[in-house]
């Protein structure tokens, strides 16, 4: 297996998780260029000790390792195959890493679109929020061929604490990380409405916090979301937007096996509802905010 230091790596779409894998590829000792559609992202990470390009193709360019850290399945694509696109210029036999979650049938129609150019695809969804990505501590849910996961494992390596390797095409990591987000969007939906609820009842709600967070009802996502509530502090480290997809994509893929999934249903109702409200874009912990605002709930504001 080749030294980090023999391979180069581009790394597209830098940003929150994407500039955090990036940083850890070059700490480990990869040639990394980064490519966003934010120049200053770009310019962020160039003056970090990167190297830039202005386009998917241009950063794939004698690429052994492209590593694709986009919000999508519609961007995974236009990254790949559209105007500009990677897949104009990877060389032949780099592999393709896909970073993000989507329907495990757009997975599969990606991984055969690239595969017959001559390229390899993995399916590689990732968990585990941007501090781990910058610390190369993240969670991979990763599917693809044996050549495919031989080509990116030194980066692989150098991104994630755990690597799940789930099967030998693409469409089985996507599938698994389709149950991750399920539970997460249900989780979070869920802590919300309770820790709102306890507000509405007058509850010291840092307490309630201490004290779920010691009992049964305590999850990694109360646990981790709900200190975002306490502090009025709605910054996007995940957004709403991104349930909405998510919650959205797993009542799809539902449908069309004929599976209920009503509690996802519900919760993605709460997501669309705090969207509607104009805080989309904010921290996913605003459902929260929305029960406060539909009941007359205050919670703390940090504005204040």
């Amino acid at each position: 297996m080749p030294s980090p230091s023999q391979l180069k790596v581009a790394v597209i779409g830098l940003g929150s998780m994407g500039f955090g894998m990036a940083t850890s590829l070059k700490r480990a000792g990869f040639e990394v260029t980064g490519c966003d559609v934010s120049a200053d992202s770009v310019a962020r990470f160039v003056a970090d000790g990167g190297k830039g390009a202005n386009s998917p193709a241009e950063a794939a360019r004698e690429a052994d390792i492209v590593v694709s850290v986009v919000v999508n399945a519609a961007q995974t694509e236009a990254i790949l195959f559209g105007p500009g696109g990677a897949a104009e210029t990877m060389p032949k036999e780099a592999v393709f890493v896909s970073s993000a979650t989507m329907d495990p049938d757009v997975a599969r129609r990606l991984a055969k679109q690239l595969e017959a150019t001559g390229r390899h695809y993995l399916d590689a969804p990732i968990s585990g929020g941007a501090q781990r990505a910058a610390q190369g501590e993240l969670t991979i849910l990763a599917s693809g061929s044996p050549a495919a996961f031989a080509k990116a494992r030194p980066a692989l390596d150098a991104m994630a604490a755990k690597l799940y390797e789930l099967g030998d095409a693409a469409g089985e990591g996507a599938a698994f990380k389709m149950i991750n987000q399920l539970l997460a969007g249900v989780h979070i939906a869920a802590a919300s409405e309770a820790i709102a609820f306890a507000a509405k009842q007058g509850l010291d709600i840092r307490k309630v916090y201490e004290v779920i967070t010691a009992s049964a009802g305590n999850s990694w996502m109360f646990e981790n979301r709900m200190p975002h509530v306490l502090d009025g502090d709605y910054t996007p480290r995940s957004a709403v937007e991104i349930f909405v997809k998510d919650l959205g994509i797993i009542q799809d893929m539902a449908r069309s096996h004929r599976f209920p999934v009503p509690v996802s249903a519900a919760a993605l109702q709460m997501f669309l509802m705090t969207s509607a409200a104009g805080m989309g874009r904010d921290d996913d912990a605003s459902v929260a905010r929305m029960y406060a605002q539909v009941t007359g709930t205050k919670l703390p504001d940090s504005s204040k």
